[in-house]
Order: C-alpha cells, then sequence, then structure tokens
C-alpha cells in the first residue's frame, strides 16, 4: 500500500516542533544605517557542540528540480548541530520532516511536508529528521549556515516503507 504525506503550508507555528521559519511576516524590527534599513533581528540561533566546531556559512546549488509527487526512502539528522537554508533565488522548495520515535531514529507514523513560499527560509533544530534539500526549481541556490567541525555529524535512517509526498 502506498504511503502518501501531503505537502501543506510552511508556517511558524506548524514548523515549530523542528525549527524555525525564517521570514520578515509576523515579526518586528528595528531600523539601522540611518533609518535606511530594517534589522529583523535573531530569527534563528545556530546550535552547535562538540570539539573544535564552529558556525560556518555554505552555499548549495541544486542543479535538478523535483517534481511532485516523489518518493522519499530515508531521513537524516545532524545530532551535532543546526542546519538553516535560505533560499537565494526566492524558489519554492519542500521541506520534509519527522518527530523522534527515540533517540535513535524518527517515528515513520509522523513526517510532515512543507512548502516554503521562496521567501521563507528554515533552521532544522539541533537533531532533527529531516529529508536532504528538495528544490522545485533547477539551478536554484540556497545559503546554508550549519556545524563545520570534528566528529560524525549526520546520522542516516533509511524508512522501513517509502513514503511519498503529494500536493
Amino acid at each position: 500500500m502506498r504511503k502518501n504525506i501531503q505537502i501543506q503550508p510552511l508556517t511558524q507555528d506548524s514548523f515549530s516542533a523542528f525549527g524555525d521559519v525564517l521570514e520578515k511576516e509576523n515579526h518586528d524590527f528595528f531600523s539601522i544605517n540611518q533609518g535606511l534599513t530594517e534589522r529583523y533581528h535573531a530569527l534563528s540561533l545556530a546550535q552547535v557542540s562538540g570539539e573544535n566546531a564552529v558556525v560556518g556559512m555554505s552555499i548549495f546549488h541544486n542543479l535538478c528540480a523535483t517534481e511532485v509527487p516523489f518518493k522519499i526512502d530515508m531521513l537524516e539528522r545532524h545530532p551535532c548541530g543546526s542546519q538553516s537554508f535560505i533560499p537565494l533565488q526566492q524558489q519554492k522548495f519542500i521541506i520534509i520532516v519527522a518527530l523522534p520515535l527515540d533517540h535513535s531514529q524518527p517515528d515513520e507514523q509522523q513526517i510532515f511536508a512543507f512548502l516554503s513560499n521562496g521567501k521563507q527560509g528554515i533552521t532544522y533544530h539541533q537533531g532533527v529528521w529531516h529529508h536532504p534539500l528538495i528544490t522545485l526549481e533547477a539551478e536554484s541556490g540556497f545559503l546554508v549556515v550549519d556545524r563545520i567541525g570534528e566528529g560524525k555529524n549526520c546520522d542516516v535512517y533509511p524508512l522501513t516503507q517509502s513514503r511519498w509526498i503529494v500536493e
């Protein structure tokens, strides 16, 4: 039997168990640079742990688009740090996350899919189970803020049954 996961709109309330939504909407700001800039301060805070760990900024450049519906077979998590994705071309992307079943695996019955409107970025909290980046547009770039450092910081969990992501 095919197991489907419905894509839902990305909001801070619906995503709060997994991380933060990075967007200006519904957030206060203060003026800086002689009133020429609005600063939306500390929308998300990076989390890192482990020896010789720092917060790094990278660009991920996706070469191909994913079409809905599509199948997922695995989830991953980063136990030593948070991970943020900010779209550079205001492209929509899909975020797939799962609640934990216990300290070592996701709850395969609690997998969720969210759609960013392209003006929203996200931060996965440290240790949150998620699928690797899914973009709906080819040649799309993302600013990524995550932990750089020694030690293993990526656990991969193969799902016992594939799931389909649908609209």
